[in-house]
């Protein structure tokens, strides 16, 4: 049976730690490679940090936060947040990125999940899903309405795109993995979306890593029996309320097989 993986997030913004509420609302959380260092020593799988002030701001992720967090890191680190083009994918892979998560740019134009794909290996491709559960009531009448839509540019822009058909396009035109974050549950700490999880899972084969509301060990535990391969989280940890180790060993005695 394959391990599951446990990573820590760090939204950051400006060089600090930031952690708010469906994106919203943010407020310091420490200092990237404290943390990063931290989160390391209590055996977390991997790291993901996400320049989330960078799409926003149309500037380029803040390369030397990702230098400085790779000299203090051995695992595997993912980065996105102003990744445009394959130069700024480059870039990131430069710094000491393993993989590039890439969200707004890839919504916008489709094609770039393929040159990043045979520049750099599908391995090292992350699509990172933003999705906000939709109301009943469609625009049009009788318009078919998805169940949650694809929100970009840092949850504050809807682009009308079904979550779960980009989820299959993005996984067909060369994404390797899929960091699926609730919108709406972004947060709130009462869990993961578990139905967004498994209408993910159940249309493609492709990794994906859960995001958005971790509070407890049983909500991960939920959300992998839902189908994620992995789970992020972020306040849970920033906050001092457990460790990955603490976290481990929980989902050890549920059953549940991670790198301990």
């Amino acid at each position: 049976m394959l391990t599951r993986r446990i990573i820590p997030c760090l939204d950051v913004a400006h060089g600090r730690v930031v952690k708010g509420i469906r994106f919203s609302g943010l407020r310091d959380a420490g200092d990237p490679v404290e943390r990063a260092r931290a989160y390391q020593q209590q055996g977390g799988d991997e790291l993901v940090v996400l320049d989330v002030a960078a799409t926003v701001e149309a500037r380029a992720h803040h390369l030397q936060v990702l230098r400085d967090m790779r000299h203090a890191l051995m695992i595997p680190l993912t980065a996105g947040g102003g990744v445009k083009g394959i130069d700024d994918a480059a870039a990131l892979l430069e710094a000491g990125a393993d993989k590039v998560a890439v969200n707004t740019a890839a919504v916008e134009r489709p094609e770039l999940l393929v040159e990043l794909a045979e520049r750099f290996g599908r391995q090292c491709v992350v699509v990172a899903i933003d999705a906000r559960r939709l109301k009943a009531d469609a625009p049009v009448p009788g318009a078919p309405v998805p169940d949650w839509e694809v929100v970009i540019r840092a949850g504050t822009t809807s682009c009308g795109r079904d979550a779960l058909e980009w989820a299959e396009e993005a996984t067909t035109l060369g994404a390797g993995e899929i960091l699926l974050t609730s919108w709406d549950r972004d947060g709130t700490r009462l869990g993961y979306d578990l139905e967004l999880i498994t209408a993910v899972h159940a249309r493609v084969g492709t990794p994906i890593i859960a995001s958005g509301g971790a509070a407890t060990v049983e909500h991960l535990a939920e959300a992998f029996a839902a189908g994620a391969d992995a789970v992020l989280a972020a306040s849970i940890f920033h906050d001092h309320e457990t460790t990955v180790s603490q976290i481990k060993d929980d989902l050890h005695q549920l059953g549940i097989e991670v790198r301990r």
